[in-house]
């Protein structure tokens, strides 16, 4: 009898600690990373890491993958549209961190991500519905995967777009070698070795948007988007450009690059990124000694890599440059210079890597061509 009792009691005082666990737990939610809704004929993706500047890990690309998929062959769903939450960043990058933690590990997650990611954007790439990014705040690295691909990119005046991989030691990746070779003259090349920021309306004289929007209107912007009765490629165009013309914010003012275009076609006109540097030692203007100088700190084997990426991309598709920027990656990962690229950069914060080899003439043409080479079965493949 007593030891009945003792059991009763026991169980009594388990369940209690379980209803106050459980208690605990919904009211400390946490928020979803992504946030996938329908509303009406319109599926919304919205990225939710605000407190990291919705940096993209390996969790919210299987999130928005399988659900981009569903959307694209659901008859219900007209148009697409993705964002990021918090009003800073759209996506400020895929959480690097996190990669080179895996790679000393010898964690496969080095492997998975970047073909995962890939995938991802591939699936943006090629979506047959209507795919609008609405691109309000820092857009960098992976967060340029998620948006540039697709049909529609809507900048705002808080868009800070750049590409600054060769600073830790990688590659401009995410279909960088598909979409930067084909701006205008050798802009993008200038982009992808350098890391240069541009701004606000400037993302969209680059070419890299296609639409700009002033932040304020964006709400109404999405809202008109997801009520529209027929989300045709023109009807949602019409809807942009209404907007966009509407917006006057440094309507004004010129590209910030458009007085150095025509030196950068000239400047960055060259067979190796060592003829880069001969021209700009030779030109000696403030604009070549400024892009000397950015160069200078960045890793020489990533700047070769990814002028060879760029150059060879130039006339791949969009499928064939994910196989190569795949067995890049691979190769980085492998290497040196991008684990010392994060120390300084993100973790340790000296900035000050020690790049191996330390200069471009160290870096040989076979060392660059291996990075290239086929993974046999474990190719990218689609």
């Amino acid at each position: 009898m007593l030891l009945t009792k003792l059991t009763s009691t026991l169980r009594q005082r388990t369940i209690c600690r379980l209803h106050r666990i459980q208690g605990h737990m919904m009211s400390s939610h946490v928020e979803p990373e992504v946030l996938l809704e329908k509303v009406n004929r319109a599926g919304v993706i919205t990225m939710n890491r605000p407190k990291v500047l919705n940096a993209l890990n390996m969790s919210m690309i299987r999130l928005i993958y399988p659900q981009l998929k569903k959307w694209e062959s659901d008859s219900e769903t007209d148009l697409i549209i993705i964002k990021g939450a918090g009003g800073k960043a759209f996506c400020a990058g895929g959480d690097i961190r996190a990669i080179t933690e895996a790679g000393k590990a010898g964690d496969p997650l080095t492997k998975v991500f970047f073909r995962e990611e890939y995938m991802l954007n591939n699936a943006i790439g090629t979506c047959r519905k209507p795919f609008i990014a609405l691109i309000d705040g820092i857009t960098m690295g992976g967060g340029v995967g998620l948006s540039v691909h697709g049909r529609f990119r809507v900048a705002t005046e808080r868009t800070l777009f750049a590409m600054p991989e060769t600073a830790i030691g990688l590659f401009p990746d995410v279909g960088g070698g598909y979409f930067l070779p084909r701006l205008r003259g050798k802009l993008g090349l200038f982009l992808a070795l350098t890391g240069f920021r541009l701004k606000g309306r400037d993302v969209q004289r680059a070419g890299i948007a296609t639409h700009f929007v002033e932040s304020k209107k964006i709400s109404d912007l999405e809202k008109e988007l997801v009520d529209l009765k027929s989300a045709s490629t023109e009807n949602i165009s019409r809807v942009l450009d209404s907007f966009q013309k509407e917006s006057s914010f440094d309507s004004d003012k010129p590209f910030v690059l458009e007085k150095h275009m025509s030196d950068i076609d000239r400047l960055f006109s060259s067979s190796s990124v060592e003829g880069i540097m001969q021209n700009l030692k030779a030109d000696g203007s403030d604009f070549a000694k400024k892009q000397i100088e950015e160069l200078s700190r960045m890793s020489p084997t990533s700047l070769k890599i990814t002028f060879k990426q760029l150059q060879t991309g130039a006339t791949l598709s969009l499928q064939d440059v994910f196989v190569m920027e795949y067995r890049l990656s691979q190769a980085c990962v492998h290497g040196r210079d991008f684990y010392e690229g994060v120390r300084a950069l993100l973790v340790d914060k000296d900035q000050n890597p020690k790049w191996n080899p330390s200069t471009l003439e160290e870096v040989c043409d076979q060392t660059v061509d291996q990075c290239f080479s086929s993974l046999g079965e474990m190719d990218m493949s689609f």
